[in-house]
């Protein structure tokens, strides 16, 4: 089987890429006084409004507050988008990218409207330049 640098990207077998592990790492730096709040409630004001506008109202409590549920706010890189990416507002969207031609990268963050904390939740690909990568030897 030969290497690829997709392969690495998660690409070539179209899995996602969860970022848990590091969340876990950093919430539990900030509990144990190694990180103060102002390094870890630092969100965009830009990530802060698309959370209380478009996000999507997650499961759980911020870890942070531990006042307010996370939003999730999903953004899309690659070719032809502006060079910040597309905020998804709707879950055809995401649809609409993957029968799209070219390699497309979709994110999720999510954000606490209250305090700031945000965190990459987690990242895939779309597009079926993507599905062409799958196909080949």
């Amino acid at each position: 089987m030969p290497f690829r640098p997709d392969e690495m990207r998660g690409a070539g077998a179209g899995g996602a890429i969860d970022y848990r592990l590091a969340r876990r790492h950093l919430i539990a730096e900030y509990r144990r006084g190694r990180l103060a709040r102002h390094e870890v409630c630092d969100a965009h004001p830009e990530l802060l409004r698309a959370g209380r506008e478009v996000g999507e109202e997650a499961s759980v409590d911020c870890p942070i507050c531990e006042e307010a549920k996370l939003r999730l706010v999903s953004y899309v890189f690659g070719p032809r988008l502006p060079a910040f990416g597309r905020c998804i507002t709707k879950r055809g969207e995401l649809q609409a990218f993957n029968r799209r031609a070219g390699d497309f990268t979709c994110y999720v963050v999510e954000v606490c409207p209250e305090c700031g904390w945000n965190h990459l939740a987690r990242t895939w690909a779309l597009g079926r330049g993507t599905a062409s990568r799958r196909a080949a030897p």
